[in-house]
């Protein structure tokens, strides 16, 4: 049996054993879990994708609104409060 070691941020960890704790596993079985099914996908057994908040689009359109704004050619809109159901 091998022994993996791996350097993960303390809050994530905590988080993801809480997770594991009420599915009733440990994080050394979900690690297998996944590694398994990485395995048997022979990639990562889910879609990886960017937040598309960052990409270079929207990042090029953010600072044209900003420099809008700025140079009064922009508009402003009032925030609209929504309650919770």
């Amino acid at each position: 049996m091998a022994n993996l070691n791996i350097r993960v941020d303390d809050t994530l960890k905590q988080e993801a054993e809480l997770i594991f704790s009420d599915l009733g596993i440990t994080l050394s079985a979900a690690t297998t879990i996944f590694l398994k099914q990485v395995v048997r996908c022979n990639g990562i057994p889910f879609e990886l994708r960017a937040d598309p908040f960052y990409s270079a689009e929207n990042q090029r359109h953010l600072k044209k609104a900003i420099a809008d704004l700025e140079s009064g050619k922009g508009h402003v809109h009032e925030l609209i409060e929504v309650e919770d159901e």
